[in-house]
C-alpha cells in the first residue's frame, strides 16, 4: 500500500532484502508477493532473507491456496559471510552487514558501481564539436573533427562523481564491528529505538540508543545519518534527534514518504 501511495512502480522491484524475522519486517511480505502476482508480474524476483522465511511463506501460500505467477528466487542470507557481495546489477552491488539482535539479523550495504562521467555540453560546444558527435563522446569514443583534431572523451566530460552508497542497519544493539564495513558511506540508516537514558533497556532488547547510532555514524565517518525504529513511548521525537546531533550533527529523522538527498561529503 505504501509503494502505491508514493507512486513507486511495482514493476521496478527486482530484489527484496529482509534483515530478520520479526513480524514488523515480514508480515506484509505475503500480501506484497501476491499483489505482484495479481498485477501479472512475469519477471523473476529475488528474495534475500533468513532461511526460515521460506517455510513461513510456503505455509501461508498453501493454507490460503495462493500461488505466484512468477519465479520467486529465495536466497538464504545464512549462506553468506559478512562483507560478501550477495547481489549485483550493472549499477550497484549489495554487501552483507553484521548486526546483533535477539534473532539472526543482517544489514545491507548498497554501493554504486560503473558510474560514468557526465557529459559537459558547454565544453563540447566551445570546442566546435558538432551535435551529431555528442553521442559518440558520451559513449566514451574519441572523434576526429574536420580540421583533423582528435577529441578524447575526457576533454568533454566532468570528473566522475563519487559513487553513491547506502547502508541499511535495522534492529541491532550497538555493534562496533559494523564501523569498518560502512566507513565513509554516503547515507546510513541506523535504528535508534531509545534515548540513552534507557541504555539498559536498549541492551536488554538488543536495540540501540540515538546516541549510540550517532556514535557509529561518527566513527564510520559517514556523510549523513537517518534515525528510525523509534519506541512507541516517544510521542515527541525531537529529543532523539537532539541527542544524536550532539554527537553527529548531520543527522535527520526518518519520516514516512520523505525523500532524502544523498549528499557528497563536501556538502555534509
Amino acid at each position: 500500500m505504501q509503494l502505491l501511495k508514493y507512486k513507486i512502480k511495482l514493476a521496478r522491484l527486482d530484489a527484496i532484502f529482509i534483515s530478520h524475522l520479526h513480524g514488523d519486517h515480514i508480515l506484509g511480505l505475503p500480501g506484497l508477493l501476491n499483489t505482484l502476482s495479481l498485477y501479472e508480474r512475469s519477471a523473476p524476483l529475488k528474495l534475500f532473507a533468513p532461511s526460515a522465511l521460506k517455510g513461513i511463506l510456503d505455509t501461508i501460500f498453501a493454507q490460503t491456496h495462493s500461488y505466484l505467477c512468477y519465479e520467486l528466487d529465495f536466497i538464504p542470507t545464512e549462506g553468506f559471510e559478512i562483507g560478501d557481495v550477495i547481489h549485483e546489477t550493472k549499477h550497484f552491488q549489495v554487501y552483507l552487514l553484521p548486526l546483533e539482535h535477539r534473532v539472526f539479523c543482517r544489514g545491507f550495504h548498497f554501493k554504486e558501481i560503473n558510474k560514468k562521467p557526465k557529459f559537459n555540453f558547454y565544453k563540447a560546444k566551445s570546442l566546435g564539436i558538432p551535435n551529431t558527435h555528442f553521442s559518440l563522446l558520451k559513449q566514451g569514443n574519441s572523434i576526429t573533427l574536420e580540421n583533423g583534431r582528435i577529441v578524447e572523451p575526457d576533454e568533454v566530460h566532468f570528473e566522475v562523481e563519487p559513487p553513491l552508497s547506502f547502508a541499511y542497519c535495522s534492529d541491532t544493539r550497538y555493534h562496533e564491528a559494523l564501523v569498518e564495513h560502512i566507513r565513509r558511506t554516503r547515507l546510513l540508516y541506523h535504528e535508534a529505538t531509545f534515548l540513552h537514558a534507557l541504555k539498559g533497556r536498549a541492551e536488554a532488547t538488543c536495540h540501540s540508543t540515538a546516541l549510540e547510532a550517532a556514535t557509529i555514524a561518527r566513527k564510520a565517518e559517514v556523510s549523513q545519518l537517518i534515525l528510525g525504529h523509534y519506541s512507541a513511548r516517544y510521542k515527541d521525537l525531537a529529543p532523539l534527534l537532539e541527542e544524536a546531533r550532539s554527537v553527529f550533527p548531520q543527522t535527520s529523522l526518518a519520516k514516512e514518504g520523505h525523500i532524502f538527498k544523498v549528499q557528497d561529503f563536501a556538502d555534509a
